[in-house]
């Protein structure tokens, strides 16, 4: 009798215990998603100014900067507008980014072979000659290719991210469609809702829906977030958008048709990532395992004619 009372009391400290922890787990839950919507309501009302008027002034104001602008290979349009757009792919937006990006470049061009003469002067024994020359020289070529190369490689990152968020965000915007809400009311939507877990489509999402409050069009709007992002998926479904809107087809029928098959171009490219794992794993298996198994077979054999020809040397020599 005694042991059943145990039980019941152990049995009903345990249900206690996870009724509690479902409760509380609960609670939170919504208290998360609460402080979720009211962040973005907050930061809603922060940026109202700037949503109301997307069109910015495109002039550098800081007169150094300005003059670096004006008096540089940056007056070009061309040049300057390829800049433009390699910073704006990394995620650099500011009218200043390329007078800086230029400051940065060429002052690390000189400052880095400079700041290396000038130690050179402090040593014992210096660098002299063409020695000095050369390296001073490559300081100045790495100087300028590197902080390029860094752009790429962020406007890469930024891209690659942008093409794993898109399917996820595509799939709100299909259920925010078929729920009854017009496009434009779909980007802000989602965008509100994958600000936490999908930062850089949430940028682009609101991106569009401050264009389309600043009066402009559907179609120009969506060709400015095809041809800002540079994904070859976002800019398609852009073009799909567009021609849909032309044809005056159903939204919600063609975004559930292109989220399907970007769920199908998902599966394909994870396949073709695992189909490549045995031929990248050739290169550890040659440079690792292989030396390895060599050296096992051929140790007994090498040890072998070492104890039979060392002697005979040894006796031959004498």
């Amino acid at each position: 009798m005694g042991d059943l009372i145990i039980i019941l009391v152990e049995f009903g400290i345990f249900a206690l215990v996870v009724g509690m922890t479902v409760v509380v787990s609960r609670r939170v839950q919504a208290a998360a998603v609460t402080g979720r919507r009211l962040r973005g309501e907050a930061k809603r009302d922060e940026n109202t100014a700037g949503r109301a008027s997307i069109v910015r002034d495109r002039k550098v104001k800081n007169p150094l900067l300005a003059w670096v602008q004006s008096t540089t290979s940056l007056k070009d349009d061309s040049d300057r507008g390829k800049l433009e757009r390699d910073l704006r792919d990394a995620g650099f937006e500011s009218p200043s980014a390329p007078a800086i990006f230029f400051i940065v470049r060429f002052g690390l061009a000189i400052g880095l072979p400079f700041l290396f003469l000038i130690g050179q002067s402090f040593r014992s024994h210096p660098m002299t000659g063409l020695p000095l020359i050369f390296v001073a020289l490559f300081l100045c070529g790495v100087s300028l290719i590197l902080p390029q190369a860094a752009v790429d490689r962020m406007a890469q990152g930024r891209r690659d991210q942008l093409e794993r968020e898109f399917p996820d965000a595509l799939d709100l915007m299909v259920v925010c469609v078929e729920a009854g809400l017009g496009i434009e009311a779909a980007f802000v939507r989602v965008g509100e809702e994958v600000t936490q877990s999908h930062p850089r489509i949430s940028q682009e999402f609101e991106k569009v829906s401050q264009e389309l409050r600043a009066g402009r069009s559907r179609g120009e709007a969506l060709r400015n977030l095809g041809q800002r992002t540079g994904v070859d998926a976002v800019n398609s479904f852009a073009t799909l958008l567009i021609q849909t809107d032309a044809l005056g087809a159903s939204v919600g029928q063609t975004l559930r048709i292109y989220s399907q098959e970007m769920r199908e171009t998902r599966f394909l490219k994870a396949e073709e990532k695992a189909m490549r794992i045995p031929v990248l794993m050739t290169v550890p298996l040659v440079a690792c395992i292989l030396p390895v198994i060599i050296t096992a077979l051929l140790l007994p054999a090498i040890i072998d004619v070492m104890r039979t020809l060392m002697p005979a040397l040894a006796h031959h020599g004498h």
